[in-house]
């Protein structure tokens, strides 16, 4: 049985469970790719307190050194990060080497370019752990998928907003003291900004609705909202109306181009995507012949991630002697559509239904007003709940959720709202979803 030597750059917790499964799964991996496997070295900046004789690969603080050996034929970029690791990626592709890679930053903002050359070379350049972990939703997309127009995805894409989320529902703590749970409990980095903001989340729909839609990716073009302004007044008032509130990724094909947006989310308590809780991840999409199905599973931790990286590796395997246009393109169409064909539609052409939490005088006339701004931007109002005055303000809170409506026309109706005199504070706005 022929050998393939591989190459990992970086050797952190994911990398340390690929050479695991590896190790462990080596008879149950020939027999499905039919070659052996075999890390032959690994590079990482340093390898101080690491006992180097138990380890049965060639340690190096070189990445360049796996790339110009010529005994290896594949990669694994698995050191994270987007400046270093496209420069590994690049000259690994010039030098001939096919590439796996977990970095879903640096696939959603240069991967086009790096595909490019990878197809231009005859190489592949597999991306499967960029997106949710051991959920292979990648393959999902690009091959489960292919007989179908996919109409839209929409999942929960990272762990540590869903973890704070579903804490902050249950235990009805405030954001902060969540955020500090999930950093003791490992769950969010030191610095959380690109899990709270949405940045992560945005990197991963980046790349799914490239795949599902067969468009350039456009991370630029992607509207995120992070969870931050998340209170647990809005998750009680969400409940009390039947819904959940999510940190959700969505890529919905319309008309005229698609939606790309990450944002906090109300969603039907009954809706699959609903009962994901904790750090899991979960991925639902709809296509016009399947119809909705949910893919569930780990979106992190060394061993599901390594998962993903493996399938990948074994892909690339099978596919070492086909030739370019023998093997499945890079997001499954051999043509994209262009920016002009297909674009990515800017947020005041979204269409969403909202739920607005407003704080305003008790006094006669106050409700006329606010309905009356709804009807003459032409929002349809599915339901208004008034909540119990503050005495010693007297004030009250009024919960809206309206029907499905254009945003610019929302934006509309918001601009005039704040300059309502019987306004107090700023209007709090989510989007809802009727998911499935």
């Amino acid at each position: 049985m022929k050998t393939v030597a591989i190459g990992i750059i970086g050797f952190g917790t994911v990398a340390k469970g690929v050479v695991e499964v590896l190790e462990k799964n080596a008879r149950e991996i020939e027999r499905r790719c039919g070659y052996r496997l075999q890390v032959k070295a690994v590079a990482r900046r340093s390898w101080e307190g690491v006992d180097t004789q138990m380890l049965s690969f060639v340690c190096s603080d070189n990445p360049y050194s796996l790339i110009e050996d010529e005994d290896i034929e594949i990669i694994l970029e698995l050191a994270g990060g987007v400046d270093l690791a496209g420069q590994y990626i690049e000259a690994a592709l010039l030098r001939g080497k096919h590439v796996v890679t977990a970095n879903k930053a640096l696939i959603a903002t240069r991967g086009q370019a790096l595909f490019d050359l990878a197809r231009e070379r005859g190489l592949e350049l597999a991306y499967e752990a960029a997106v949710a972990g051991g959920i292979p939703i990648i393959k999902v997309l690009r091959e489960g998928m292919s007989g179908n127009q996919v109409l839209q995805v929409a999942g929960i894409i990272n762990g540590t907003s869903n973890f704070i989320l579903t804490a902050m529902t249950e235990q009805g703590s405030d954001f902060a003291e969540v955020l500090t749970e999930a950093q003791a409990l490992g769950y969010a980095e030191a610095d959380p900004t690109f899990d709270i903001d949405g940045t992560d989340a945005a990197h991963k729909i980046t790349i799914l609705a490239s795949i599902a839609f067969g468009i350039e990716l456009q991370f630029e073009g992607v509207y995120k909202e992070g969870i931050d302004h998340i209170n647990a007044e809005d998750l009680q008032y969400a409940d009390e109306l039947g819904f959940r509130i999510k940190h959700l990724g969505l890529a919905i094909r319309r008309n005229n181009g698609v939606e790309i947006r990450v944002h906090p989310t109300l969603i039907p308590k009954n809706a699959l995507l609903s009962s994901v809780s904790g750090v899991m991840n979960a991925v639902q999409v709809n296509g016009n012949a399947l119809g909705e199905g949910l893919y569930y599973g780990a979106g992190a931790g060394a061993l599901p991630t390594a998962s993903a990286v493996i399938a990948d590796l074994i892909d690339v395997v099978r596919e070492l002697n086909l030739s370019q246009e023998d093997r499945l393109a890079e997001f499954g169409f051999h043509q994209l559509h262009n920016k002009t064909a297909l674009p990515v539609l800017p947020s005041d052409e979204f269409h969403s239904s909202y739920y607005l939490n407003l704080r305003v005088v008790d006094k006669v006339g106050v409700l006329a007003e606010v309905t009356k701004i709804f009807a003459k931007s032409e929002i349809s109002i599915a339901s208004i709940i008034q909540k119990n005055a503050l005495a010693h303000e007297n004030v009250v809170t009024l919960i809206i959720l309206t029907n499905l409506v254009k945003e610019s026309s929302m934006n509309a109706a918001l601009e005039q709202l704040q300059t309502l005199e019987a306004l107090r504070g700023q209007i709090k706005r989510i989007r809802v979803e009727f998911l499935g």
